[in-house]
């Protein structure tokens, strides 16, 4: 039987926690209140951070409770996981327990910021026509301003008659169709995003929940037998990871990354000791935890790969998309 050497083992345990420091990498994103009067720019590397910092930006007091929700469609974000798989630049609203979401509305004059009261005497000035009016000269400015748009407000111009858009933003009606095509594609590619991350997040949630389960009862299947197990200091295992490693068959797929990890750093005769294996049963063991660790690793490194080709797929369409703009206006 093979055994492990110590460099091998910290070799493992350094590339899973160089990884994980390239997925945790501070995120640039925007925070606002439920007003909306004011945006700002922060960098966060985790959720906990971007709570604590949008407090400070927003002038919430120390120790409020707050949750976080994504700005445009209000969907709540409470998981790590999937904080890390939302893109660049991302507008969040930090909430108070007495605050609920509210669809952004524009109105004259700056007053998209007030609350849902005023909004009801000023709703009969504003009409749907106004909006698109908006976001067409937005986009007559500057076409990279799609990316920028919500899922709402491209919906509202692709339902826009090509010919009222063409005449505001003084295209053909063929180049008009063209972008309103291209307005679909981003939605669509947005929703087959969302979908994927959904799916992602559910697998993530169950592949966890059963790993609890699973760690739960083999704690209680071997609790009798191991009653008044304590930590071992010498090897610096917890009792329940010691639990887990007595307890049945297979206990690596039942150890966290935490756990695996403080196995990998033994001694396989520090282990043999605690444990009252031989050598060839630690060894076994040991080797199945950092095929394990490795395992897991390789699923972090695809989910860090999701998010790149993400990006550079938004990229690479904003690009092609201003690349035949200019070339269309050259002609």
């Amino acid at each position: 039987m093979l055994t492990l050497s110590r460099r091998a083992v910290t070799g493992s345990v350094s590339r899973f926690s160089c990884l994980t420091d390239t997925v945790m990498a501070e995120r640039p994103c925007k925070v606002c209140n439920l007003t909306r009067q004011q945006y700002y720019g922060l960098v966060a590397s985790s959720l906990g951070q971007l709570k604590v910092k949008a407090s400070e930006a927003l002038g919430f007091n120390p120790g409020t409770s707050v949750s976080v929700v994504l700005e445009d469609d209000g969907t709540i974000v409470e998981d790590e996981t999937y904080f890390l798989c939302l893109p660049q630049n991302s507008r969040f609203m930090l909430l108070r327990d007495t605050d609920v979401w509210r669809p952004s509305k524009k109105s004259d004059g700056g007053t998209a910021w007030l609350c849902q009261e005023s909004f009801d005497t000023v709703d009969s000035a504003v009409s749907g026509v106004e909006a698109w009016h908006s976001l067409a000269n937005q986009l007559k400015q500057d076409l990279a301003s799609i990316i920028l748009m919500s899922e709402a407000d491209l919906q509202r111009l692709v339902d826009v008659p090509p010919a009222d858009l063409a005449s505001v933003l003084g295209f053909s009606q063929q180049k008009t169709k063209d972008l309103q095509e291209t307005l679909q594609r981003v939605l669509d590619r947005r929703e087959e995003e969302r979908q994927s991350k959904e799916l992602l997040q559910l697998y993530l949630k169950a592949v966890e929940k059963e790993r609890s389960q699973a760690l739960q009862q083999d704690g209680e299947a071997v609790l009798d037998e191991t009653d008044g197990m304590d930590t071992d200091s010498a090897a610096g295992l917890s009792s329940r990871t010691l639990l887990v490693l007595k307890g049945r068959t297979s206990p690596e797929t039942r150890l966290s990354n935490e756990d695996l990890q403080e196995v990998l750093k033994q001694d396989v005769e520090t282990l043999m000791g605690v444990l009252g294996w031989t050598r060839e049963k630690t060894t076994a063991v040991v080797q199945a935890c950092e095929e394990e660790l490795n395992r897991r690793l390789q699923q972090v490194q695809a989910l860090h790969s999701l998010s790149a080709h993400s990006e550079r797929s938004k990229s690479t369409s904003t690009e092609s998309h201003e690349e035949e703009t200019q070339a269309k206006r050259h002609k």
